[in-house]
C-alpha cells in the first residue's frame, strides 16, 4: 500500500467514525442538558463525554497501536509515532444554546506532522474533510480557498473577540477596521468557511490543540495557510494564536497587523 492510499485509507475511517459519532452529539442537541462547568471555566455535557467516548473505542478498535489526545478524556499512548487528536464537539457554547453552528473535530498526527483534517458540522450536515496531497472537501465535493491577497478587499472573522478585547485591546481595535467585511464569531466553522472560499481570513485566539491542529490538513489541503501568530507552524506546543488566511500575500498582512 502507498503511503497516499494508506492516507486515503486513514481518512475514509476517519469520516466514518465522527459519522457515527455525530448521531449522540444530534441527539442531545436542542434537549435540556446538565452543564458542568471545568477548571478552565468551559462548559460540558454529556454529549461531548458520549460522543468522544465513541470516537476513542472506534479509533482503539481500529487502530489500536496509536495514540489519542482527546478533550474530555485526555491522552493515551503518546509515545505512539500516530496521534488522534479528538474534539468532540468544538462550541458546547453554540451547541448547549440552540446554536447549530457546534462542530467535530478529529486529526491524525504522524510524527509531529498533522496528516488529515475533520471538520464536521452535525445539525448543518456538513464534513469538511482534507489530507496532505489529497485536496480538500465539503460533502465530497472539491473546496478551495479564495485567491484573496488584500487584507483591505478581504471577508475577516475575528473568533473569541471579547478574549481578544481582554488581553490585547491595540490587536483588536486594529482587527475591528481591517478588512472590507469583518465578523465577531466562534470556533472551527468560520476556518471551515475559509476552505471553501467562503470567508478570506480568521484570526482565532486561547485555542488547545485538539482546537486548532484538526483544522491545519483541512486549510492547507484546500491551499490556505494556517500558523500562529507570529508565522510559525502549529505543534502541540503552540500557543493558541491562530490566523488562517487564503493566501500567503494576506496571510502576511495579518501578521504585520496583529505583530
Amino acid at each position: 500500500m502507498t503511503d497516499a492510499s494508506r492516507l486515503q485509507a486513514d481518512l475514509d475511517a476517519a469520516l466514518d467514525i465522527t459519522a457515527i459519532a455525530s448521531v449522540i452529539s444530534l441527539r442531545h442537541f436542542d434537549s435540556t442538558l446538565q452543564i458542568i462547568t471545568k477548571p478552565d471555566a468551559s462548559p460540558v455535557t454529556i454529549a461531548d463525554h458520549e460522543t468522544e467516548q465513541s470516537i476513542r473505542a472506534q479509533l482503539q478498535q481500529r487502530f489500536p497501536g496509536d495514540g489519542i489526545f482527546g478533550e474530555e478524556f485526555g491522552v493515551e499512548g503518546l509515545e505512539s509515532d500516530r496521534i488522534w487528536v479528538v474534539d468532540p464537539i468544538d462550541g458546547t457554547r453554540s451547541f448547549i444554546t440552540g446554536i447549530p453552528l457546534f462542530g467535530m473535530l478529529l486529526t491524525l498526527v504522524e510524527k509531529d506532522v498533522p496528516q488529515l483534517g475533520i471538520v464536521r458540522l452535525p445539525a448543518l450536515d456538513q464534513v469538511y474533510a482534507g489530507a496532505r496531497g489529497l485536496g480538500a472537501t465539503l460533502n465530497g465535493r472539491v473546496i478551495s480557498v479564495s485567491d484573496m491577497a488584500r487584507l483591505d478587499d478581504a471577508m475577516l472573522f475575528i473568533n473569541e473577540g471579547e478574549k481578544i478585547y481582554r488581553d490585547e485591546p491595540l490587536v483588536f481595535d486594529r482587527l475591528s477596521r481591517a478588512g472590507k467585511l469583518r465578523r465577531l464569531s466562534y470556533d472551527c466553522q468560520p476556518h471551515a468557511l475559509v476552505a471553501s472560499g467562503k470567508v478570506d481570513a480568521v484570526v482565532d485566539y486561547d485555542l488547545k490543540p485538539y482546537d486548532y491542529l484538526p483544522l491545519v490538513p483541512l486549510i492547507e489541503a484546500a491551499g490556505g495557510v494556517i500558523s500562529d501568530w507570529s508565522g510559525a507552524p502549529l505543534d502541540f506546543q503552540s500557543d493558541g494564536r491562530i490566523v488562517t488566511a487564503a493566501t500567503p500575500a494576506l496571510h502576511a498582512q495579518l501578521l504585520s497587523l496583529l505583530n
